[in-house]
């Protein structure tokens, strides 16, 4: 099973990876991505179960192209996002797991990214989020979605929250 942090925009699609799967279906709902079923998500589809609060039309979602650390090839990570200033907020749970996500050491190496929201593509800096707006961020993201308290609880580590600011036009 492939880490879905880690496919590249050069990788040919592999029949039932995640991420392909996701991205496709982003990018043919406008940013969206339906809720998986109970079979679906019992099968292992990312995409929990229905959240409250949330329409019929899923979760918006946000595509972070991002460069690897290691092997400086893009990558391209689905994510949870919540909207901030001009910019997005993205949240380093990795599903309650003791390990950053690959997409933060990414980005923390290689802060110049793109990011597809809706149908738009955007250029942006990320930047860790810290002290006060870092909590504020994070107050705000586990009211809305609970379970990323749980996924913190269950790390043992402080989710890291990401700001990514759109890059001035020249």
């Amino acid at each position: 099973m492939t880490d879905p942090s880690t496919t590249t925009a050069a990788e040919a699609p592999a029949i039932g990876d995640w991420n392909d799967r996701i991205i496709a279906e982003f990018r043919a709902n406008g940013g969206y991505v339906p809720w998986s079923s109970e079979e679906e998500f019992a099968a292992g589809r990312p995409i929990p179960p229905r959240f409250p609060g949330f329409d019929e039309q899923g979760m918006p979602l946000i595509l972070v192209h991002h460069t690897g650390a290691k092997t400086g090839r893009e990558r391209i990570s689905p994510l949870f996002y919540q909207p901030v200033g001009d910019g997005w907020a993205i949240f380093g749970t990795h599903g309650g797991s003791p390990h950053h996500p690959v997409w933060y050491h990414n980005l923390m190496a290689n802060p110049q990214a793109v990011v597809e929201v809706g149908t738009h593509r955007v250029p942006v800096v990320a930047r860790l989020a810290e002290g006060a707006e870092r909590d504020r961020l994070w107050a705000k993201e586990v009211a809305l979605v609970p379970k990323f308290a749980e996924f913190e609880a269950a790390a043992g580590r402080q989710v890291p929250v990401i700001v990514l600011e759109p890059v001035p036009e020249q």
